[in-house]
């Protein structure tokens, strides 16, 4: 039985990765500063209280674990501040860089010696974290912190080349959310999760570090 840690996992895209792991007979630990009655529900290993860009609750988590084995490790927690260039906001832009870039890159090294060789990191980012697919201008925060994990997931890639861990960078989809408001046009979390194990479950070193669609499109840097 594989064991898979999920951050962010007490609701949206986290929580349906929790629920189609477990289903298909998958151990799940589902890592969130609070949890949910339909993560409650799932009967999955519940860690709370872990803030992530917080080094000590990384520690606090790292210690919990136990030095349990992880055959794949879904950094998913991510927050959204919509902001164009008439409202510019520094901190929200710094919080979003802490939270959606840096803590990842924080936790996957903590986590990396837990994970054997032929485990997979993926890295939960967004095609606004594309500077070729650009169009539209604005989201700065969101944009620029997706930016950067892309390129630290990049750098993973080849830094855990020797260890025999693959990395996955995933965008999602626009997905029906809390954080995009439920958009109507977004497709439903069943379907972008279903996209996104795919990915992961296809993940080989020869695909490591690559920027991928839940829906299988090879997208731009």
């Amino acid at each position: 039985m594989a064991t898979y840690l999920v951050t962010g996992a007490n609701r949206g895209i986290g929580l349906e990765y929790c629920r189609q792991l477990q289903a298909r007979g998958n151990q799940v630990i589902a890592v969130c500063r609070q949890s949910s009655p339909e993560l409650g529900d799932l009967k999955v290993r519940i860690e709370d209280g872990i803030e992530l860009s917080s080094e000590p609750a990384i520690a606090d988590l790292v210690q919990r674990l136990d030095e349990q084995p992880l055959d794949g490790v879904i950094l998913n927690a991510g927050i959204l501040q919509s902001m164009g260039l008439a409202d510019l906001d520094a901190e929200g832009i710094r919080r979003q860089f802490e939270v959606n870039a840096l803590a990842p890159l924080l936790l996957a090294r903590e986590l990396v010696p837990q994970m054997p060789r032929g485990s997979r990191l993926a890295l939960m980012t967004s095609r606004m974290g594309s500077i070729d697919d650009n169009s539209s201008g604005g989201s700065y925060g969101y944009r620029m912190s997706k930016v950067a994990l892309n390129i630290a997931g990049k750098s993973l890639a080849i830094d855990l080349e020797p260890r025999g861990i693959a990395v996955a960078i995933l965008h999602p989809g626009l997905v029906r959310t809390r954080m995009i408001q439920f958009h109507p046009s977004g497709i439903s979390p069943e379907e972008s999760v279903a996209g996104l194990l795919a990915r992961i479950d296809a993940l080989t070193m020869e695909t490591s570090g690559s920027f991928w669609h839940a829906n299988g499109q090879r997208l731009p840097w």
